[in-house]
């Protein structure tokens, strides 16, 4: 393959990708970007609609935006910002759900991360499902909520990592998408796109990175691979890495997944509104109404029910949705509702789920994941970040992180 020796390969083109090759761009090191898709962004990935509007089927906020670097990048490009606060700061619509029980579930849910912020201190990890309360009517909703802001349900989710995330409360979002914005960022890197890494050998003088599209020389890689991608040992490493392949395991992406629909007679509800499909139960969607102000509603299903969707096909998320709508708005509502997509991000084969989560137990593999080997093999990634995990922002710095390292490990070497 022509030009297939260079310093520095960074594998993956998602946020914590683009950011190590930028650094290192910055730097005047040498660095080939190598990306299995045929776009940059990972797991950002922003499409356009049949009606021109921009749908980030990853993630779409700028969480901590007081603090998260992608904000200066969009200033950058140029790139315009919303900053309306999101929905789930607001109370919701009270269809099905009075404003007197919604005062109750917020207390009820302040109780519990108070309860997982105590816990978090005691020697012992824990599931935070252990810290809900059984007598509480609310348990079922929380428990969902959880699935949102983790990808899992609360009994496979370690309390230590759940008190760990940090978040300053202010969340934007970019018009254009976050998914353009990432890959716009990348636009000026050298890069190899629809190129699957299948090996790196590490067992000779230089790197070998073996490709489908031929063997990479390289000085130094970083791999930002998502953990379950690694965990399943797509990519193989020689000599093997079982410290890593275990911290992956420990830390799997959990599933959130996004439906858009189209919504005739939109305006009959106030925009940035949003609203559970149910309020008694464990399973159930949380439903955008007028994103932006747009005719259309944006879905959101996470853990074990994701799952359960994903089992029944891209169809199976609409009639979930349309069955938990008319239960809340009639049957006649149905007939308002058209599906516009979904993506399947456990069944994307190089994401296999939407972000990490400590399993119990395995809180502190982040940093064990994150480890350098031998100065020569470096790893970034939202899972390598201590307190920003599955943000495109811990994806971000945890990038640079890695990049500074190659730059330290290359000038120690420069220096012999």
């Amino acid at each position: 393959m022509p030009g297939s020796d260079f310093e520095v390969v960074v594998i993956g083109g998602g946020a914590a990708g683009v950011a190590a090759a930028r650094r290192l761009r910055e730097a005047s090191v040498q660095c080939l970007l190598v990306e299995a898709r045929s776009r940059l962004g990972g797991r950002a990935w922003t499409v356009t609609d049949a009606s021109g509007f921009t749908l980030d089927l990853g993630c779409g906020w700028l969480h901590s935006a007081d603090r998260n670097p992608w904000v200066g990048v969009a200033k950058e490009q140029g790139a315009a910002i919303d900053k309306m606060p999101p929905p789930w700061t607001r109370p919701s619509l009270d269809v099905g759900f009075p404003r007197a029980d919604q005062d109750e579930f917020q207390k009820a849910i302040a109780e519990f991360f108070a309860r997982v912020d105590g816990a978090a201190q005691g020697e012992t990890d824990m599931a935070a499902s252990t810290l809900l309360d059984p007598m509480s009517r609310w348990s079922g909703l929380i428990n969902s909520v959880g699935t949102y802001i983790t990808g899992m349900d609360l009994d496979r989710v370690s309390v230590k990592d759940l008190e760990r995330y940090d978040d300053s409360g202010i969340n934007w979002r970019v018009l254009k998408g976050y998914g353009t914005l990432i890959s716009d960022a990348g636009a000026k890197l050298s890069t190899m796109l629809d190129c699957e890494v299948r090996g790196i050998d590490r067992s000779g003088k230089r790197l070998r990175i073996d490709t489908l599209k031929g063997p990479i020389a390289a000085d130094r890689v970083i791999v930002t691979i998502p953990t379950s991608v690694m965990a399943s040992e797509r990519i193989a490493f020689t000599p093997t890495l079982p410290q890593k392949i275990e911290s992956a395991r420990g830390l799997p992406l959990g599933l959130d997944n996004k439906l858009f629909m189209a919504l005739d007679g939109a305006e009959e509800f106030d925009k940035e509104v949003r609203l559970f499909g149910r309020t008694d139960r464990k399973g159930t969607g949380g439903y955008h109404l007028r994103p932006f102000g747009r005719p259309m509603i944006e879905a959101y299903f996470g853990g074990g029910l994701a799952t359960e969707l994903e089992a029944g096909g891209e169809a199976a998320f609409f009639e979930f949705a349309v069955a938990e709508l008319v239960g809340l708005f009639g049957s006649r509502f149905a007939r308002r509702l058209k599906p516009i997509r979904v993506h399947c991000w456990g069944r994307d084969p190089f994401a296999l789920g939407s972000y990490s989560s400590a399993l119990p137990g395995f809180a502190d593999r982040r940093k064990t994941l994150a480890e350098p080997v031998d100065d020569r093999l470096f790893f970034a990634g939202e899972a390598c970040s201590p307190n920003f995990f599955s943000t495109a922002h811990g994806g971000f710095l945890s990038g640079v992180a890695a990049a500074d390292q190659v730059i330290a490990a290359r000038d120690r070497s420069q220096a012999e």
